[in-house]
């Protein structure tokens, strides 16, 4: 199996190196496939810096472009899982299924943002199932993944092209923490936000019975 799936993995590669002489095109069709089932080798990311870096100039057109592609890859996923039903999480164990499920419904839309936001591994795709499965609310999911995938390949997008041939390696040092840096104050945000609601919503409640 290890020969098939190398072959596999070579020929997604030779996809891939294809795709990136389309430019946005080609970084779309990548952040597209990449989304949804099929793994590209290097996947969006890699494409998005090596184009930035190429012609730094269009480095806000190839973000832009594998956000999109992603976006639309996500929907994909989210409309098969969502017809799948259960099936489609056959392949996550029982455990990630019930903590995703968890931060789903106690997060709603800012679990699903987050986790577009965070690195590899941290499962992105289970996030996009389970949305799909436990029928999250479509636009709200569209919203989420625009916003985090938007951080991540405009970051990528400009390290790139102001940084050149040290983007990888800056993007690889630094991302990771300002992303749960990020992850961190939009759940913050999410907490303190719930609990002025909850103060606003006693005091009329009290001026109600006064």
């Amino acid at each position: 199996m290890k020969w098939l799936w190398r072959k596999i993995t070579n020929g997604l590669g030779k996809i891939s190196a294809h795709l990136v002489a389309f430019g946005p095109f080609g970084v779309f069709a990548v952040s597209l496939l990449d989304a949804t089932f099929v793994p590209m080798p290097g996947g969006a990311d890699a494409v998005t810096l090596l184009l930035s870096h190429a012609r730094p100039s269009w480095w806000a057109i190839y973000a832009a472009s594998a956000t999109l592609g992603s976006l639309a890859g996500c929907l994909v996923l989210y409309h098969i899982s969502r017809r799948a039903g259960r099936r489609a999480l056959a392949r996550f164990s029982e455990r990630k299924q019930a903590r995703v499920r968890e931060l789903i419904e106690r997060y709603d839309v800012l679990a699903v943002l987050v986790a577009s936001v965070l690195p590899p591994p941290f499962p992105f795709k289970l996030f996009v199932v389970s949305a799909g499965v436990f029928r999250f609310g479509v636009v709200r999911f569209a919203v989420a993944i625009t916003a985090g995938r938007a951080f991540r390949f405009f970051i990528e997008a400009y390290l790139a092209a102001r940084y050149g041939d040290r983007a990888r390696e800056l993007f690889a040092h630094y991302y990771p923490v300002a992303a749960l840096a990020i992850a961190a104050l939009v759940v913050v945000f999410f907490v303190v936000k719930n609990k002025m609601r909850g103060q606003r919503s006693e005091v009329r409640d009290q001026s109600s019975e006064v």
